[in-house]
């Protein structure tokens, strides 16, 4: 199944995602924990119509990634064939570093994944949650979702949880 009916509200509030992934804090603390290196391309596979998609684009590269974008009708065998798992997809799929990151993930998740570098195949956020990165609502409602990593065997297992009341 291939989403590509995604749409944005215009007075959408930027994601605290990116705030937390910009935030001085955040910086210094990678520093300490791992030498500075560039970050890695990432391949974006999304629909051209999609608006969601490509606010996730730019919530990328305001975190420093360069991103290349790849429109495509159809991104089923794209899925299948980089192991997206059946049942966990979303409207866009990205490859890098070796790994796949499907849908609306965080860039603090990605940053986690390079970082710690874990046996599998990568991260999914299977559909569309409201206030995930790309899909901020205006009012700044968050939506609790889970991050997934995907597993070799494409299991998944629970890896961030998002928008949890304490």
């Amino acid at each position: 199944m291939s989403l590509t009916a995604c749409a944005r509200p215009e007075s959408a509030v930027n994601s605290e995602a990116a705030s937390d992934a910009q935030s001085p804090t955040s910086a210094a603390a990678q520093q300490v924990t791992q030498p500075q290196r560039p970050l890695p391309l990432v391949k974006v596979h999304k629909s051209a119509t999609c608006g969601c998609c490509q606010l996730w684009v730019e919530h990328l590269e305001k975190a420093g990634f360069t991103v290349e974008v790849h429109n495509s009708e159809d991104l089923n065998p794209i899925k299948a064939r980089l192991g997206v798992p059946y049942g966990r997809g979303s409207c866009h799929t990205a490859e890098i570093d070796g790994y796949i990151v499907e849908g609306h993930v965080p860039v603090q998740d990605i940053l986690r994944l390079l970082r710690e570098r874990p046996v599998g195949r990568g991260l999914v956020l299977p559909g569309m949650p409201a206030g995930s990165p790309g899909m901020e609502m205006p009012d700044g409602r968050v939506q609790p979702y889970t991050v997934e990593f995907v597993l070799p065997d494409g299991t998944t297992q629970p890896y961030v949880l998002h928008g949890q009341r304490s």
